[in-house]
């Protein structure tokens, strides 16, 4: 009864996942094995600049971060700011910082510390739409925006502080590629570009594959799930239908069968070189939806283990979920993070970023492993398992998706250690998962 047949951890000794040549990839080298870390400056400290957040950046590497995503860092309009501080996401100019954060010389500065330390930065990069008081709005001409019957701008969704850019025109397109130019020149290692799909995919055709031609090793991430992001365009994309599927999880609202079809028709979709950037918070969903405590309780670790280790997935950090930080951030208000420290939440987050590390079978898009799942009924109701990789670079993760106990037998063949305690299981013996509990098994060298 309920025991864990061989067939998913004897997969540690199947037949063997070929792995591209090195001069096959299809994205930056040393993108494939990285996590990402979403940094939101102005609550990263409390001063909320540049120089005090470069100061934070070893701890970062420490914990195994390989890419610092920066939310925006340009000017904030004044014309329909909201709140006291205004969105990130309502730019006044493409080609400068926000005072706010510091200057030009400082966030050089930023660049310069987390390179020396082997981090990448990328920024986000709002193409979709300026503030209505943007240098564009006055200095270029009426049509590089789109405007009502009476000429004013226009505003998208509940975005009353916004104003929509004209893609009709070929002008506003190469000032665009032109001000990305701007940051490239400058050393930073790619783009995270807001609202991708917005934005006409035949920009992102032409200009992301020019930008490539001069900056080879840039990475591009979508916020978006159109599998047409990755046609020519960019290396990896958004799984927001994962999220709110890990979200109904937790809630207990659905469960490993929605999962395991999720994960189906996401391999199906999406083309096999693609990134699916995985997370259980970010700004969006922590400042609107709440943080991964509220949104999923206990669930939250299982989950981002699984953001750390499902096919195809490249995982997200966001600022605070390192230390635990239960807290919705405001988002037009200055609301920094109280204290920085090292702790139980670090040493998580930690474990997973050197599991991913020490993996290449966890990789993202065509280097990873595909995940291989043991026969129907050989788990109990609510647990999840698969196996990705083979021999020793094998990783095999049974999780509890349930808020009860459940026991699992582990198979004949080992002896595997658990990652997390190091613990050596014994062949044929039981294990109790607690509930959203796991075990992550790797072969053990007799």
């Amino acid at each position: 009864m309920k025991r864990l047949l061989s067939i998913l951890l004897a997969a540690l000794c199947a037949a063997c996942t070929t792995t591209p040549p090195a001069e096959t990839a299809a994205h930056p080298e040393w993108s494939y094995n990285a996590v990402v870390y979403e940094m939101n400056v102005r609550q990263y400290t409390p001063e909320g600049t540049f120089a005090a957040a470069a100061r934070e950046l070893p701890r970062l590497k420490r914990m195994g971060a390989d890419i610092i995503w920066l939310m925006p860092i340009h000017p904030i309009g004044v014309k329909e700011r909201k709140g006291t501080l205004g969105s990130y996401y309502a730019i006044s100019d493409y080609c400068a910082v926000n005072p706010e954060f510091g200057t030009l010389d400082e966030f050089d500065r930023f660049v310069a510390e987390a390179h020396r330390l082997g981090l990448r930065v990328i920024l986000d990069w709002v193409a979709n739409h300026t503030s209505p008081d943007a240098r564009w709005i006055t200095e270029r001409p009426a049509d590089w925006y789109v405007r009502d019957s009476l000429g004013r701008t226009i505003v998208q969704y509940d975005w009353t502080d916004i104003a929509k850019l004209n893609y009709d025109n070929v002008d506003m397109r190469q000032e665009m590629e032109h001000a990305m130019r701007f940051w490239l020149e400058r050393g930073i290692d790619g783009f995270r570009c807001d609202m991708a799909c917005e934005v006409p995919i035949d920009f992102w055709r032409t200009t992301l594959p020019a930008l490539r031609r001069d900056y080879p090793q840039i990475f591009l991430l979508a916020e978006g799930e159109d599998p047409a992001l990755h046609e020519g365009a960019f290396d990896a994309s958004y799984s927001w239908e994962l999220h709110h599927l890990m979200n109904d999880i937790a809630r207990g609202k659905r469960g490993v069968a929605e999962l395991k079809e999720y994960l189906k028709k996401d391999a199906a979709n999406t083309p096999r070189e693609a990134f699916r950037l995985m997370f259980t918070s970010n700004h969006d969903e922590n400042s609107w939806a709440g943080s991964e405590f509220e949104r999923m309780g206990d669930a939250a670790r299982v989950m981002a283990l699984l953001t750390f280790t499902l096919p195809k997935g490249m995982p997200l950090i966001y600022t605070g979920q390192e230390i635990g930080y239960d807290h919705r951030f405001a988002f037009f208000e200055k609301d920094p993070v109280p204290q920085w420290c090292e702790n139980e939440f670090g040493e998580f987050y930690a474990a997973l970023a050197r599991l991913r590390h020490e993996h290449p079978a966890l990789a993202s898009g065509e280097r990873g492993a595909e995940a291989r799942y043991p026969a129907e009924g050989s788990l109990p109701d609510g647990v999840f398992g698969f196996t990705r990789g083979t021999g020793s670079d094998a990783v095999t993760v049974i999780a509890n998706l349930t808020a009860a106990e459940q026991e699992v037998g582990l198979p004949t063949e080992g002896p595997l250690r658990e990652f997390f305690t190091g613990q050596i299981l014994s062949a044929g013996s039981r294990a109790v998962l607690p509930a959203w509990g796991w075990l992550v098994l790797t072969p053990e060298k007799e």
